[in-house]
């Protein structure tokens, strides 16, 4: 009989966190507490959320009747720290430093991370993270922009994309590591990863303006046209920053983000709604396309996932252009807590091995003799 784990999984958001309790794969608690802006705005930083957040996760706890010495291990979405490559991680006192000093941005999940080691170290079990947001894989072809003053870099969603990855290998009966597959993530933002034996070696950056436009973000644009905008007197460098991400792509053509809105409008005739949203899809067609050009043209499958994946209208679009390349699959929703779990029950039981951070090359080997302690 297999034995259980019982998993605290908590992911700090801008307005709330979300707290979920496993028992191996079987969820005994799933609640999202919400944060008012009155609440949040007494706080300067998000590090002054601390106790604050804790005490949200802990009157969860409570409330179920879940005794903090019956878990075995904790996990959380990673947060603001230096790249790292696909993986587990336990959090520790140097990723943490990383985080606090800002100096890779700013994200209340960070403080969750904070709120995780802690509990592990009263409660001496793992506090773990799992394929963290800045997530870097890249081949070295990927990294060059094309100017020497710019690096591309990795930002992607990549926690949903990999367990998005291994949930449609598992369907065709294959191991992740042995797999060349193209994983989309059609959310508020868009990614598009060309995943090589589990790695993602080439990815837009979906935060950035890169890749195709989303629904608040511009994606690519006209470089020329965009030095002259920023230059033209009529924007600040924040307000430019905004035009790419917040109120780029469908904002900024249709005034909403709200797709079932745009298909809505579609049905009522709104011709410029259905030109732009087409529009949408053909740039994540390219996309998908250009992504098979890295794998070399050895793409065994394709996975929609992330909010937008549940349109039939918009995902239909995209699969007109792209179905002779592989088969599709869809797997709608971010799935993050989902993943968290997932993955610390992996490490749990021995099936993945957790990585040093930060991680380097020297390391890997030793990474693969890394056992449970």
């Amino acid at each position: 009989m297999e034995k259980e784990y019982r998993i605290l999984i908590t992911n700090g958001g801008s307005t709330s966190t979300k707290i979920a309790v496993r028992e191996n794969h079987e969820v005994l608690l799933s609640v999202s507490v919400k944060h008012t802006t009155k609440e949040l705005e007494q706080y300067q930083t998000i590090w002054d959320q601390y106790d604050y957040r804790k005490q949200a996760v802990l009157k969860v706890l409570e409330k179920a009747d879940i005794k903090l010495d019956s878990l075995d291990a904790l996990v959380t979405r990673g947060g603001n720290m230096r790249a790292v490559e696909g993986g587990i991680y336990e959090i520790g006192e140097q990723m943490l430093g990383d985080m606090k000093s800002g100096l890779y941005g700013s994200h209340p999940c960070s403080v969750c991370n904070q709120i995780a080691y802690d509990m592990g170290k009263e409660l001496g079990i793992p506090a773990l993270v799992v394929d963290p947001p800045m997530t870097d894989e890249l081949c070295s072809e990927a990294r060059f922009s094309g100017s020497a003053a710019i690096q591309r870099i990795s930002s992607f969603h990549a926690l949903n994309q990999k367990a998005t990855a291994r949930k449609i290998c598992a369907k065709m009966g294959k191991a992740y590591e042995d797999t060349d597959m193209i994983v989309v993530h059609l959310g508020g933002g868009i990614s598009v990863g060309a995943h090589k034996k589990g790695r993602v070696i080439d990815v837009n950056n979906a935060l950035d303006g890169d890749g195709p436009f989303s629904p608040e973000r511009s994606g690519d644009l006209p470089v020329g046209d965009l030095i002259r905008l920023c230059y033209s007197g009529q924007y600040t460098c924040q307000e430019m920053l905004r035009q790419v991400n917040g109120r780029g792509g469908l904002v900024s053509y249709l005034g909403t983000a709200d797709c079932l809105e745009v298909e809505q409008r579609i049905k009522e005739g709104d011709e410029l709604a259905g030109a732009v949203y087409r529009a949408m899809a053909y740039q994540v067609a390219k996309a998908i396309g250009g992504a098979a050009t890295v794998l070399c043209g050895h793409v065994e499958a394709i996975a929609f996932t992330g909010s937008l994946a549940f349109s039939e209208c918009f995902t239909g679009l995209i699969k007109e252009r792209i179905g002779f390349i592989a088969p599709v699959y869809l797997c709608p929703g971010e799935n993050e807590m989902e993943a968290l779990g997932d993955g610390c029950l992996r490490y749990l039981t021995s099936r993945e091995a957790k990585k040093a951070y930060p991680y380097t090359d020297r390391e890997a080997d030793d990474d693969k003799t890394d056992q449970r302690d």
